[in-house]
């Protein structure tokens, strides 16, 4: 019986701790400064990445990662870009995308939604990234899918609600109408979302190394503190 090429990317999928059980056996103790960041909408994690990665000479990654699943997919962009949007409701989501068809062998794989593809050409795409050397990677679920891979950092950037308000009207030109209703929409789609794929809650303690609250220590302090981090763990 020959697979098709769904058939070997949900067997990919589903057998994420394995492959990032081949990526530590190919990768060994040199992989060291993976940093992966995630933040609550309007705190600053965004910028954070990049400035960290800019002070640490390594590839910053956050949309490009849709431009190179895009082109190594074969998918459009708009269906990675998408995809986060449609989480609004946790219960609509799951039933929508086939009540976590992927995670379930029993289904089959002619179950795998459009948007589980896309989710699993993404997270390949991660796997390459960390596999290629040091980087920051921003969102994407990527401590979920880098979870197993050693000498990873997991960070997650979270903030007050009224300095999130300020920096989204700021930094993104949100319009004031409606501003906290829209934040809290944003990080429920980022919640749905990484519930969703992942087997972990988004924004738990004890999925991040460190956590930091922009708004108390500031952007470059949120960058120096975590620089600080790394060089105190390849240090131990």
């Amino acid at each position: 019986m020959v697979k098709n090429e769904t058939e070997d990317k949900i067997i990919c999928y589903t057998d994420v701790k394995e492959t990032n059980k081949k990526l530590k056996h190919i990768r060994g103790d040199g992989m060291s400064k993976i940093i992966t960041i995630s933040r609550q909408y309007g705190s600053g994690g965004r910028i954070i990445g990049e400035k960290l990665a800019k002070e640490l000479n390594i590839p910053f990654y956050d949309k490009e990662l849709i431009s190179r699943a895009a082109k190594e997919s074969g998918f459009t962009e708009s269906a990675f870009e998408n995809a986060e949007k449609k989480a609004n409701n946790s219960l609509l989501y799951s039933i929508a995308m086939g009540m976590s068809a992927y995670g379930n062998r029993d289904l089959g794989f002619t179950h795998l939604s459009l948007d589980d593809q896309v989710f699993l050409a993404q997270s390949n795409v991660i796997r390459q990234v960390a596999k290629e050397g040091p980087c920051v990677i921003v969102g994407r679920c990527a401590d979920y899918i880098l979870a197993e891979v050693p000498n990873v950092i997991h960070i997650y950037i979270w903030a007050d609600l009224e300095y999130r308000k300020e920096r989204a009207v700021k930094s993104y030109n949100m319009p004031v109408e409606k501003i906290e209703e829209n934040i809290l929409k944003m990080d429920k789609q980022r919640a749905n979302y990484y519930n969703y794929h992942a087997s972990e809650k988004w924004g738990r303690a004890e999925n991040y190394h460190l956590s930091i609250r922009s708004d108390y220590v500031g952007i470059d302090n949120a960058v120096k503190l975590i620089e600080d981090y790394v060089k105190f763990g390849e240090r131990g």
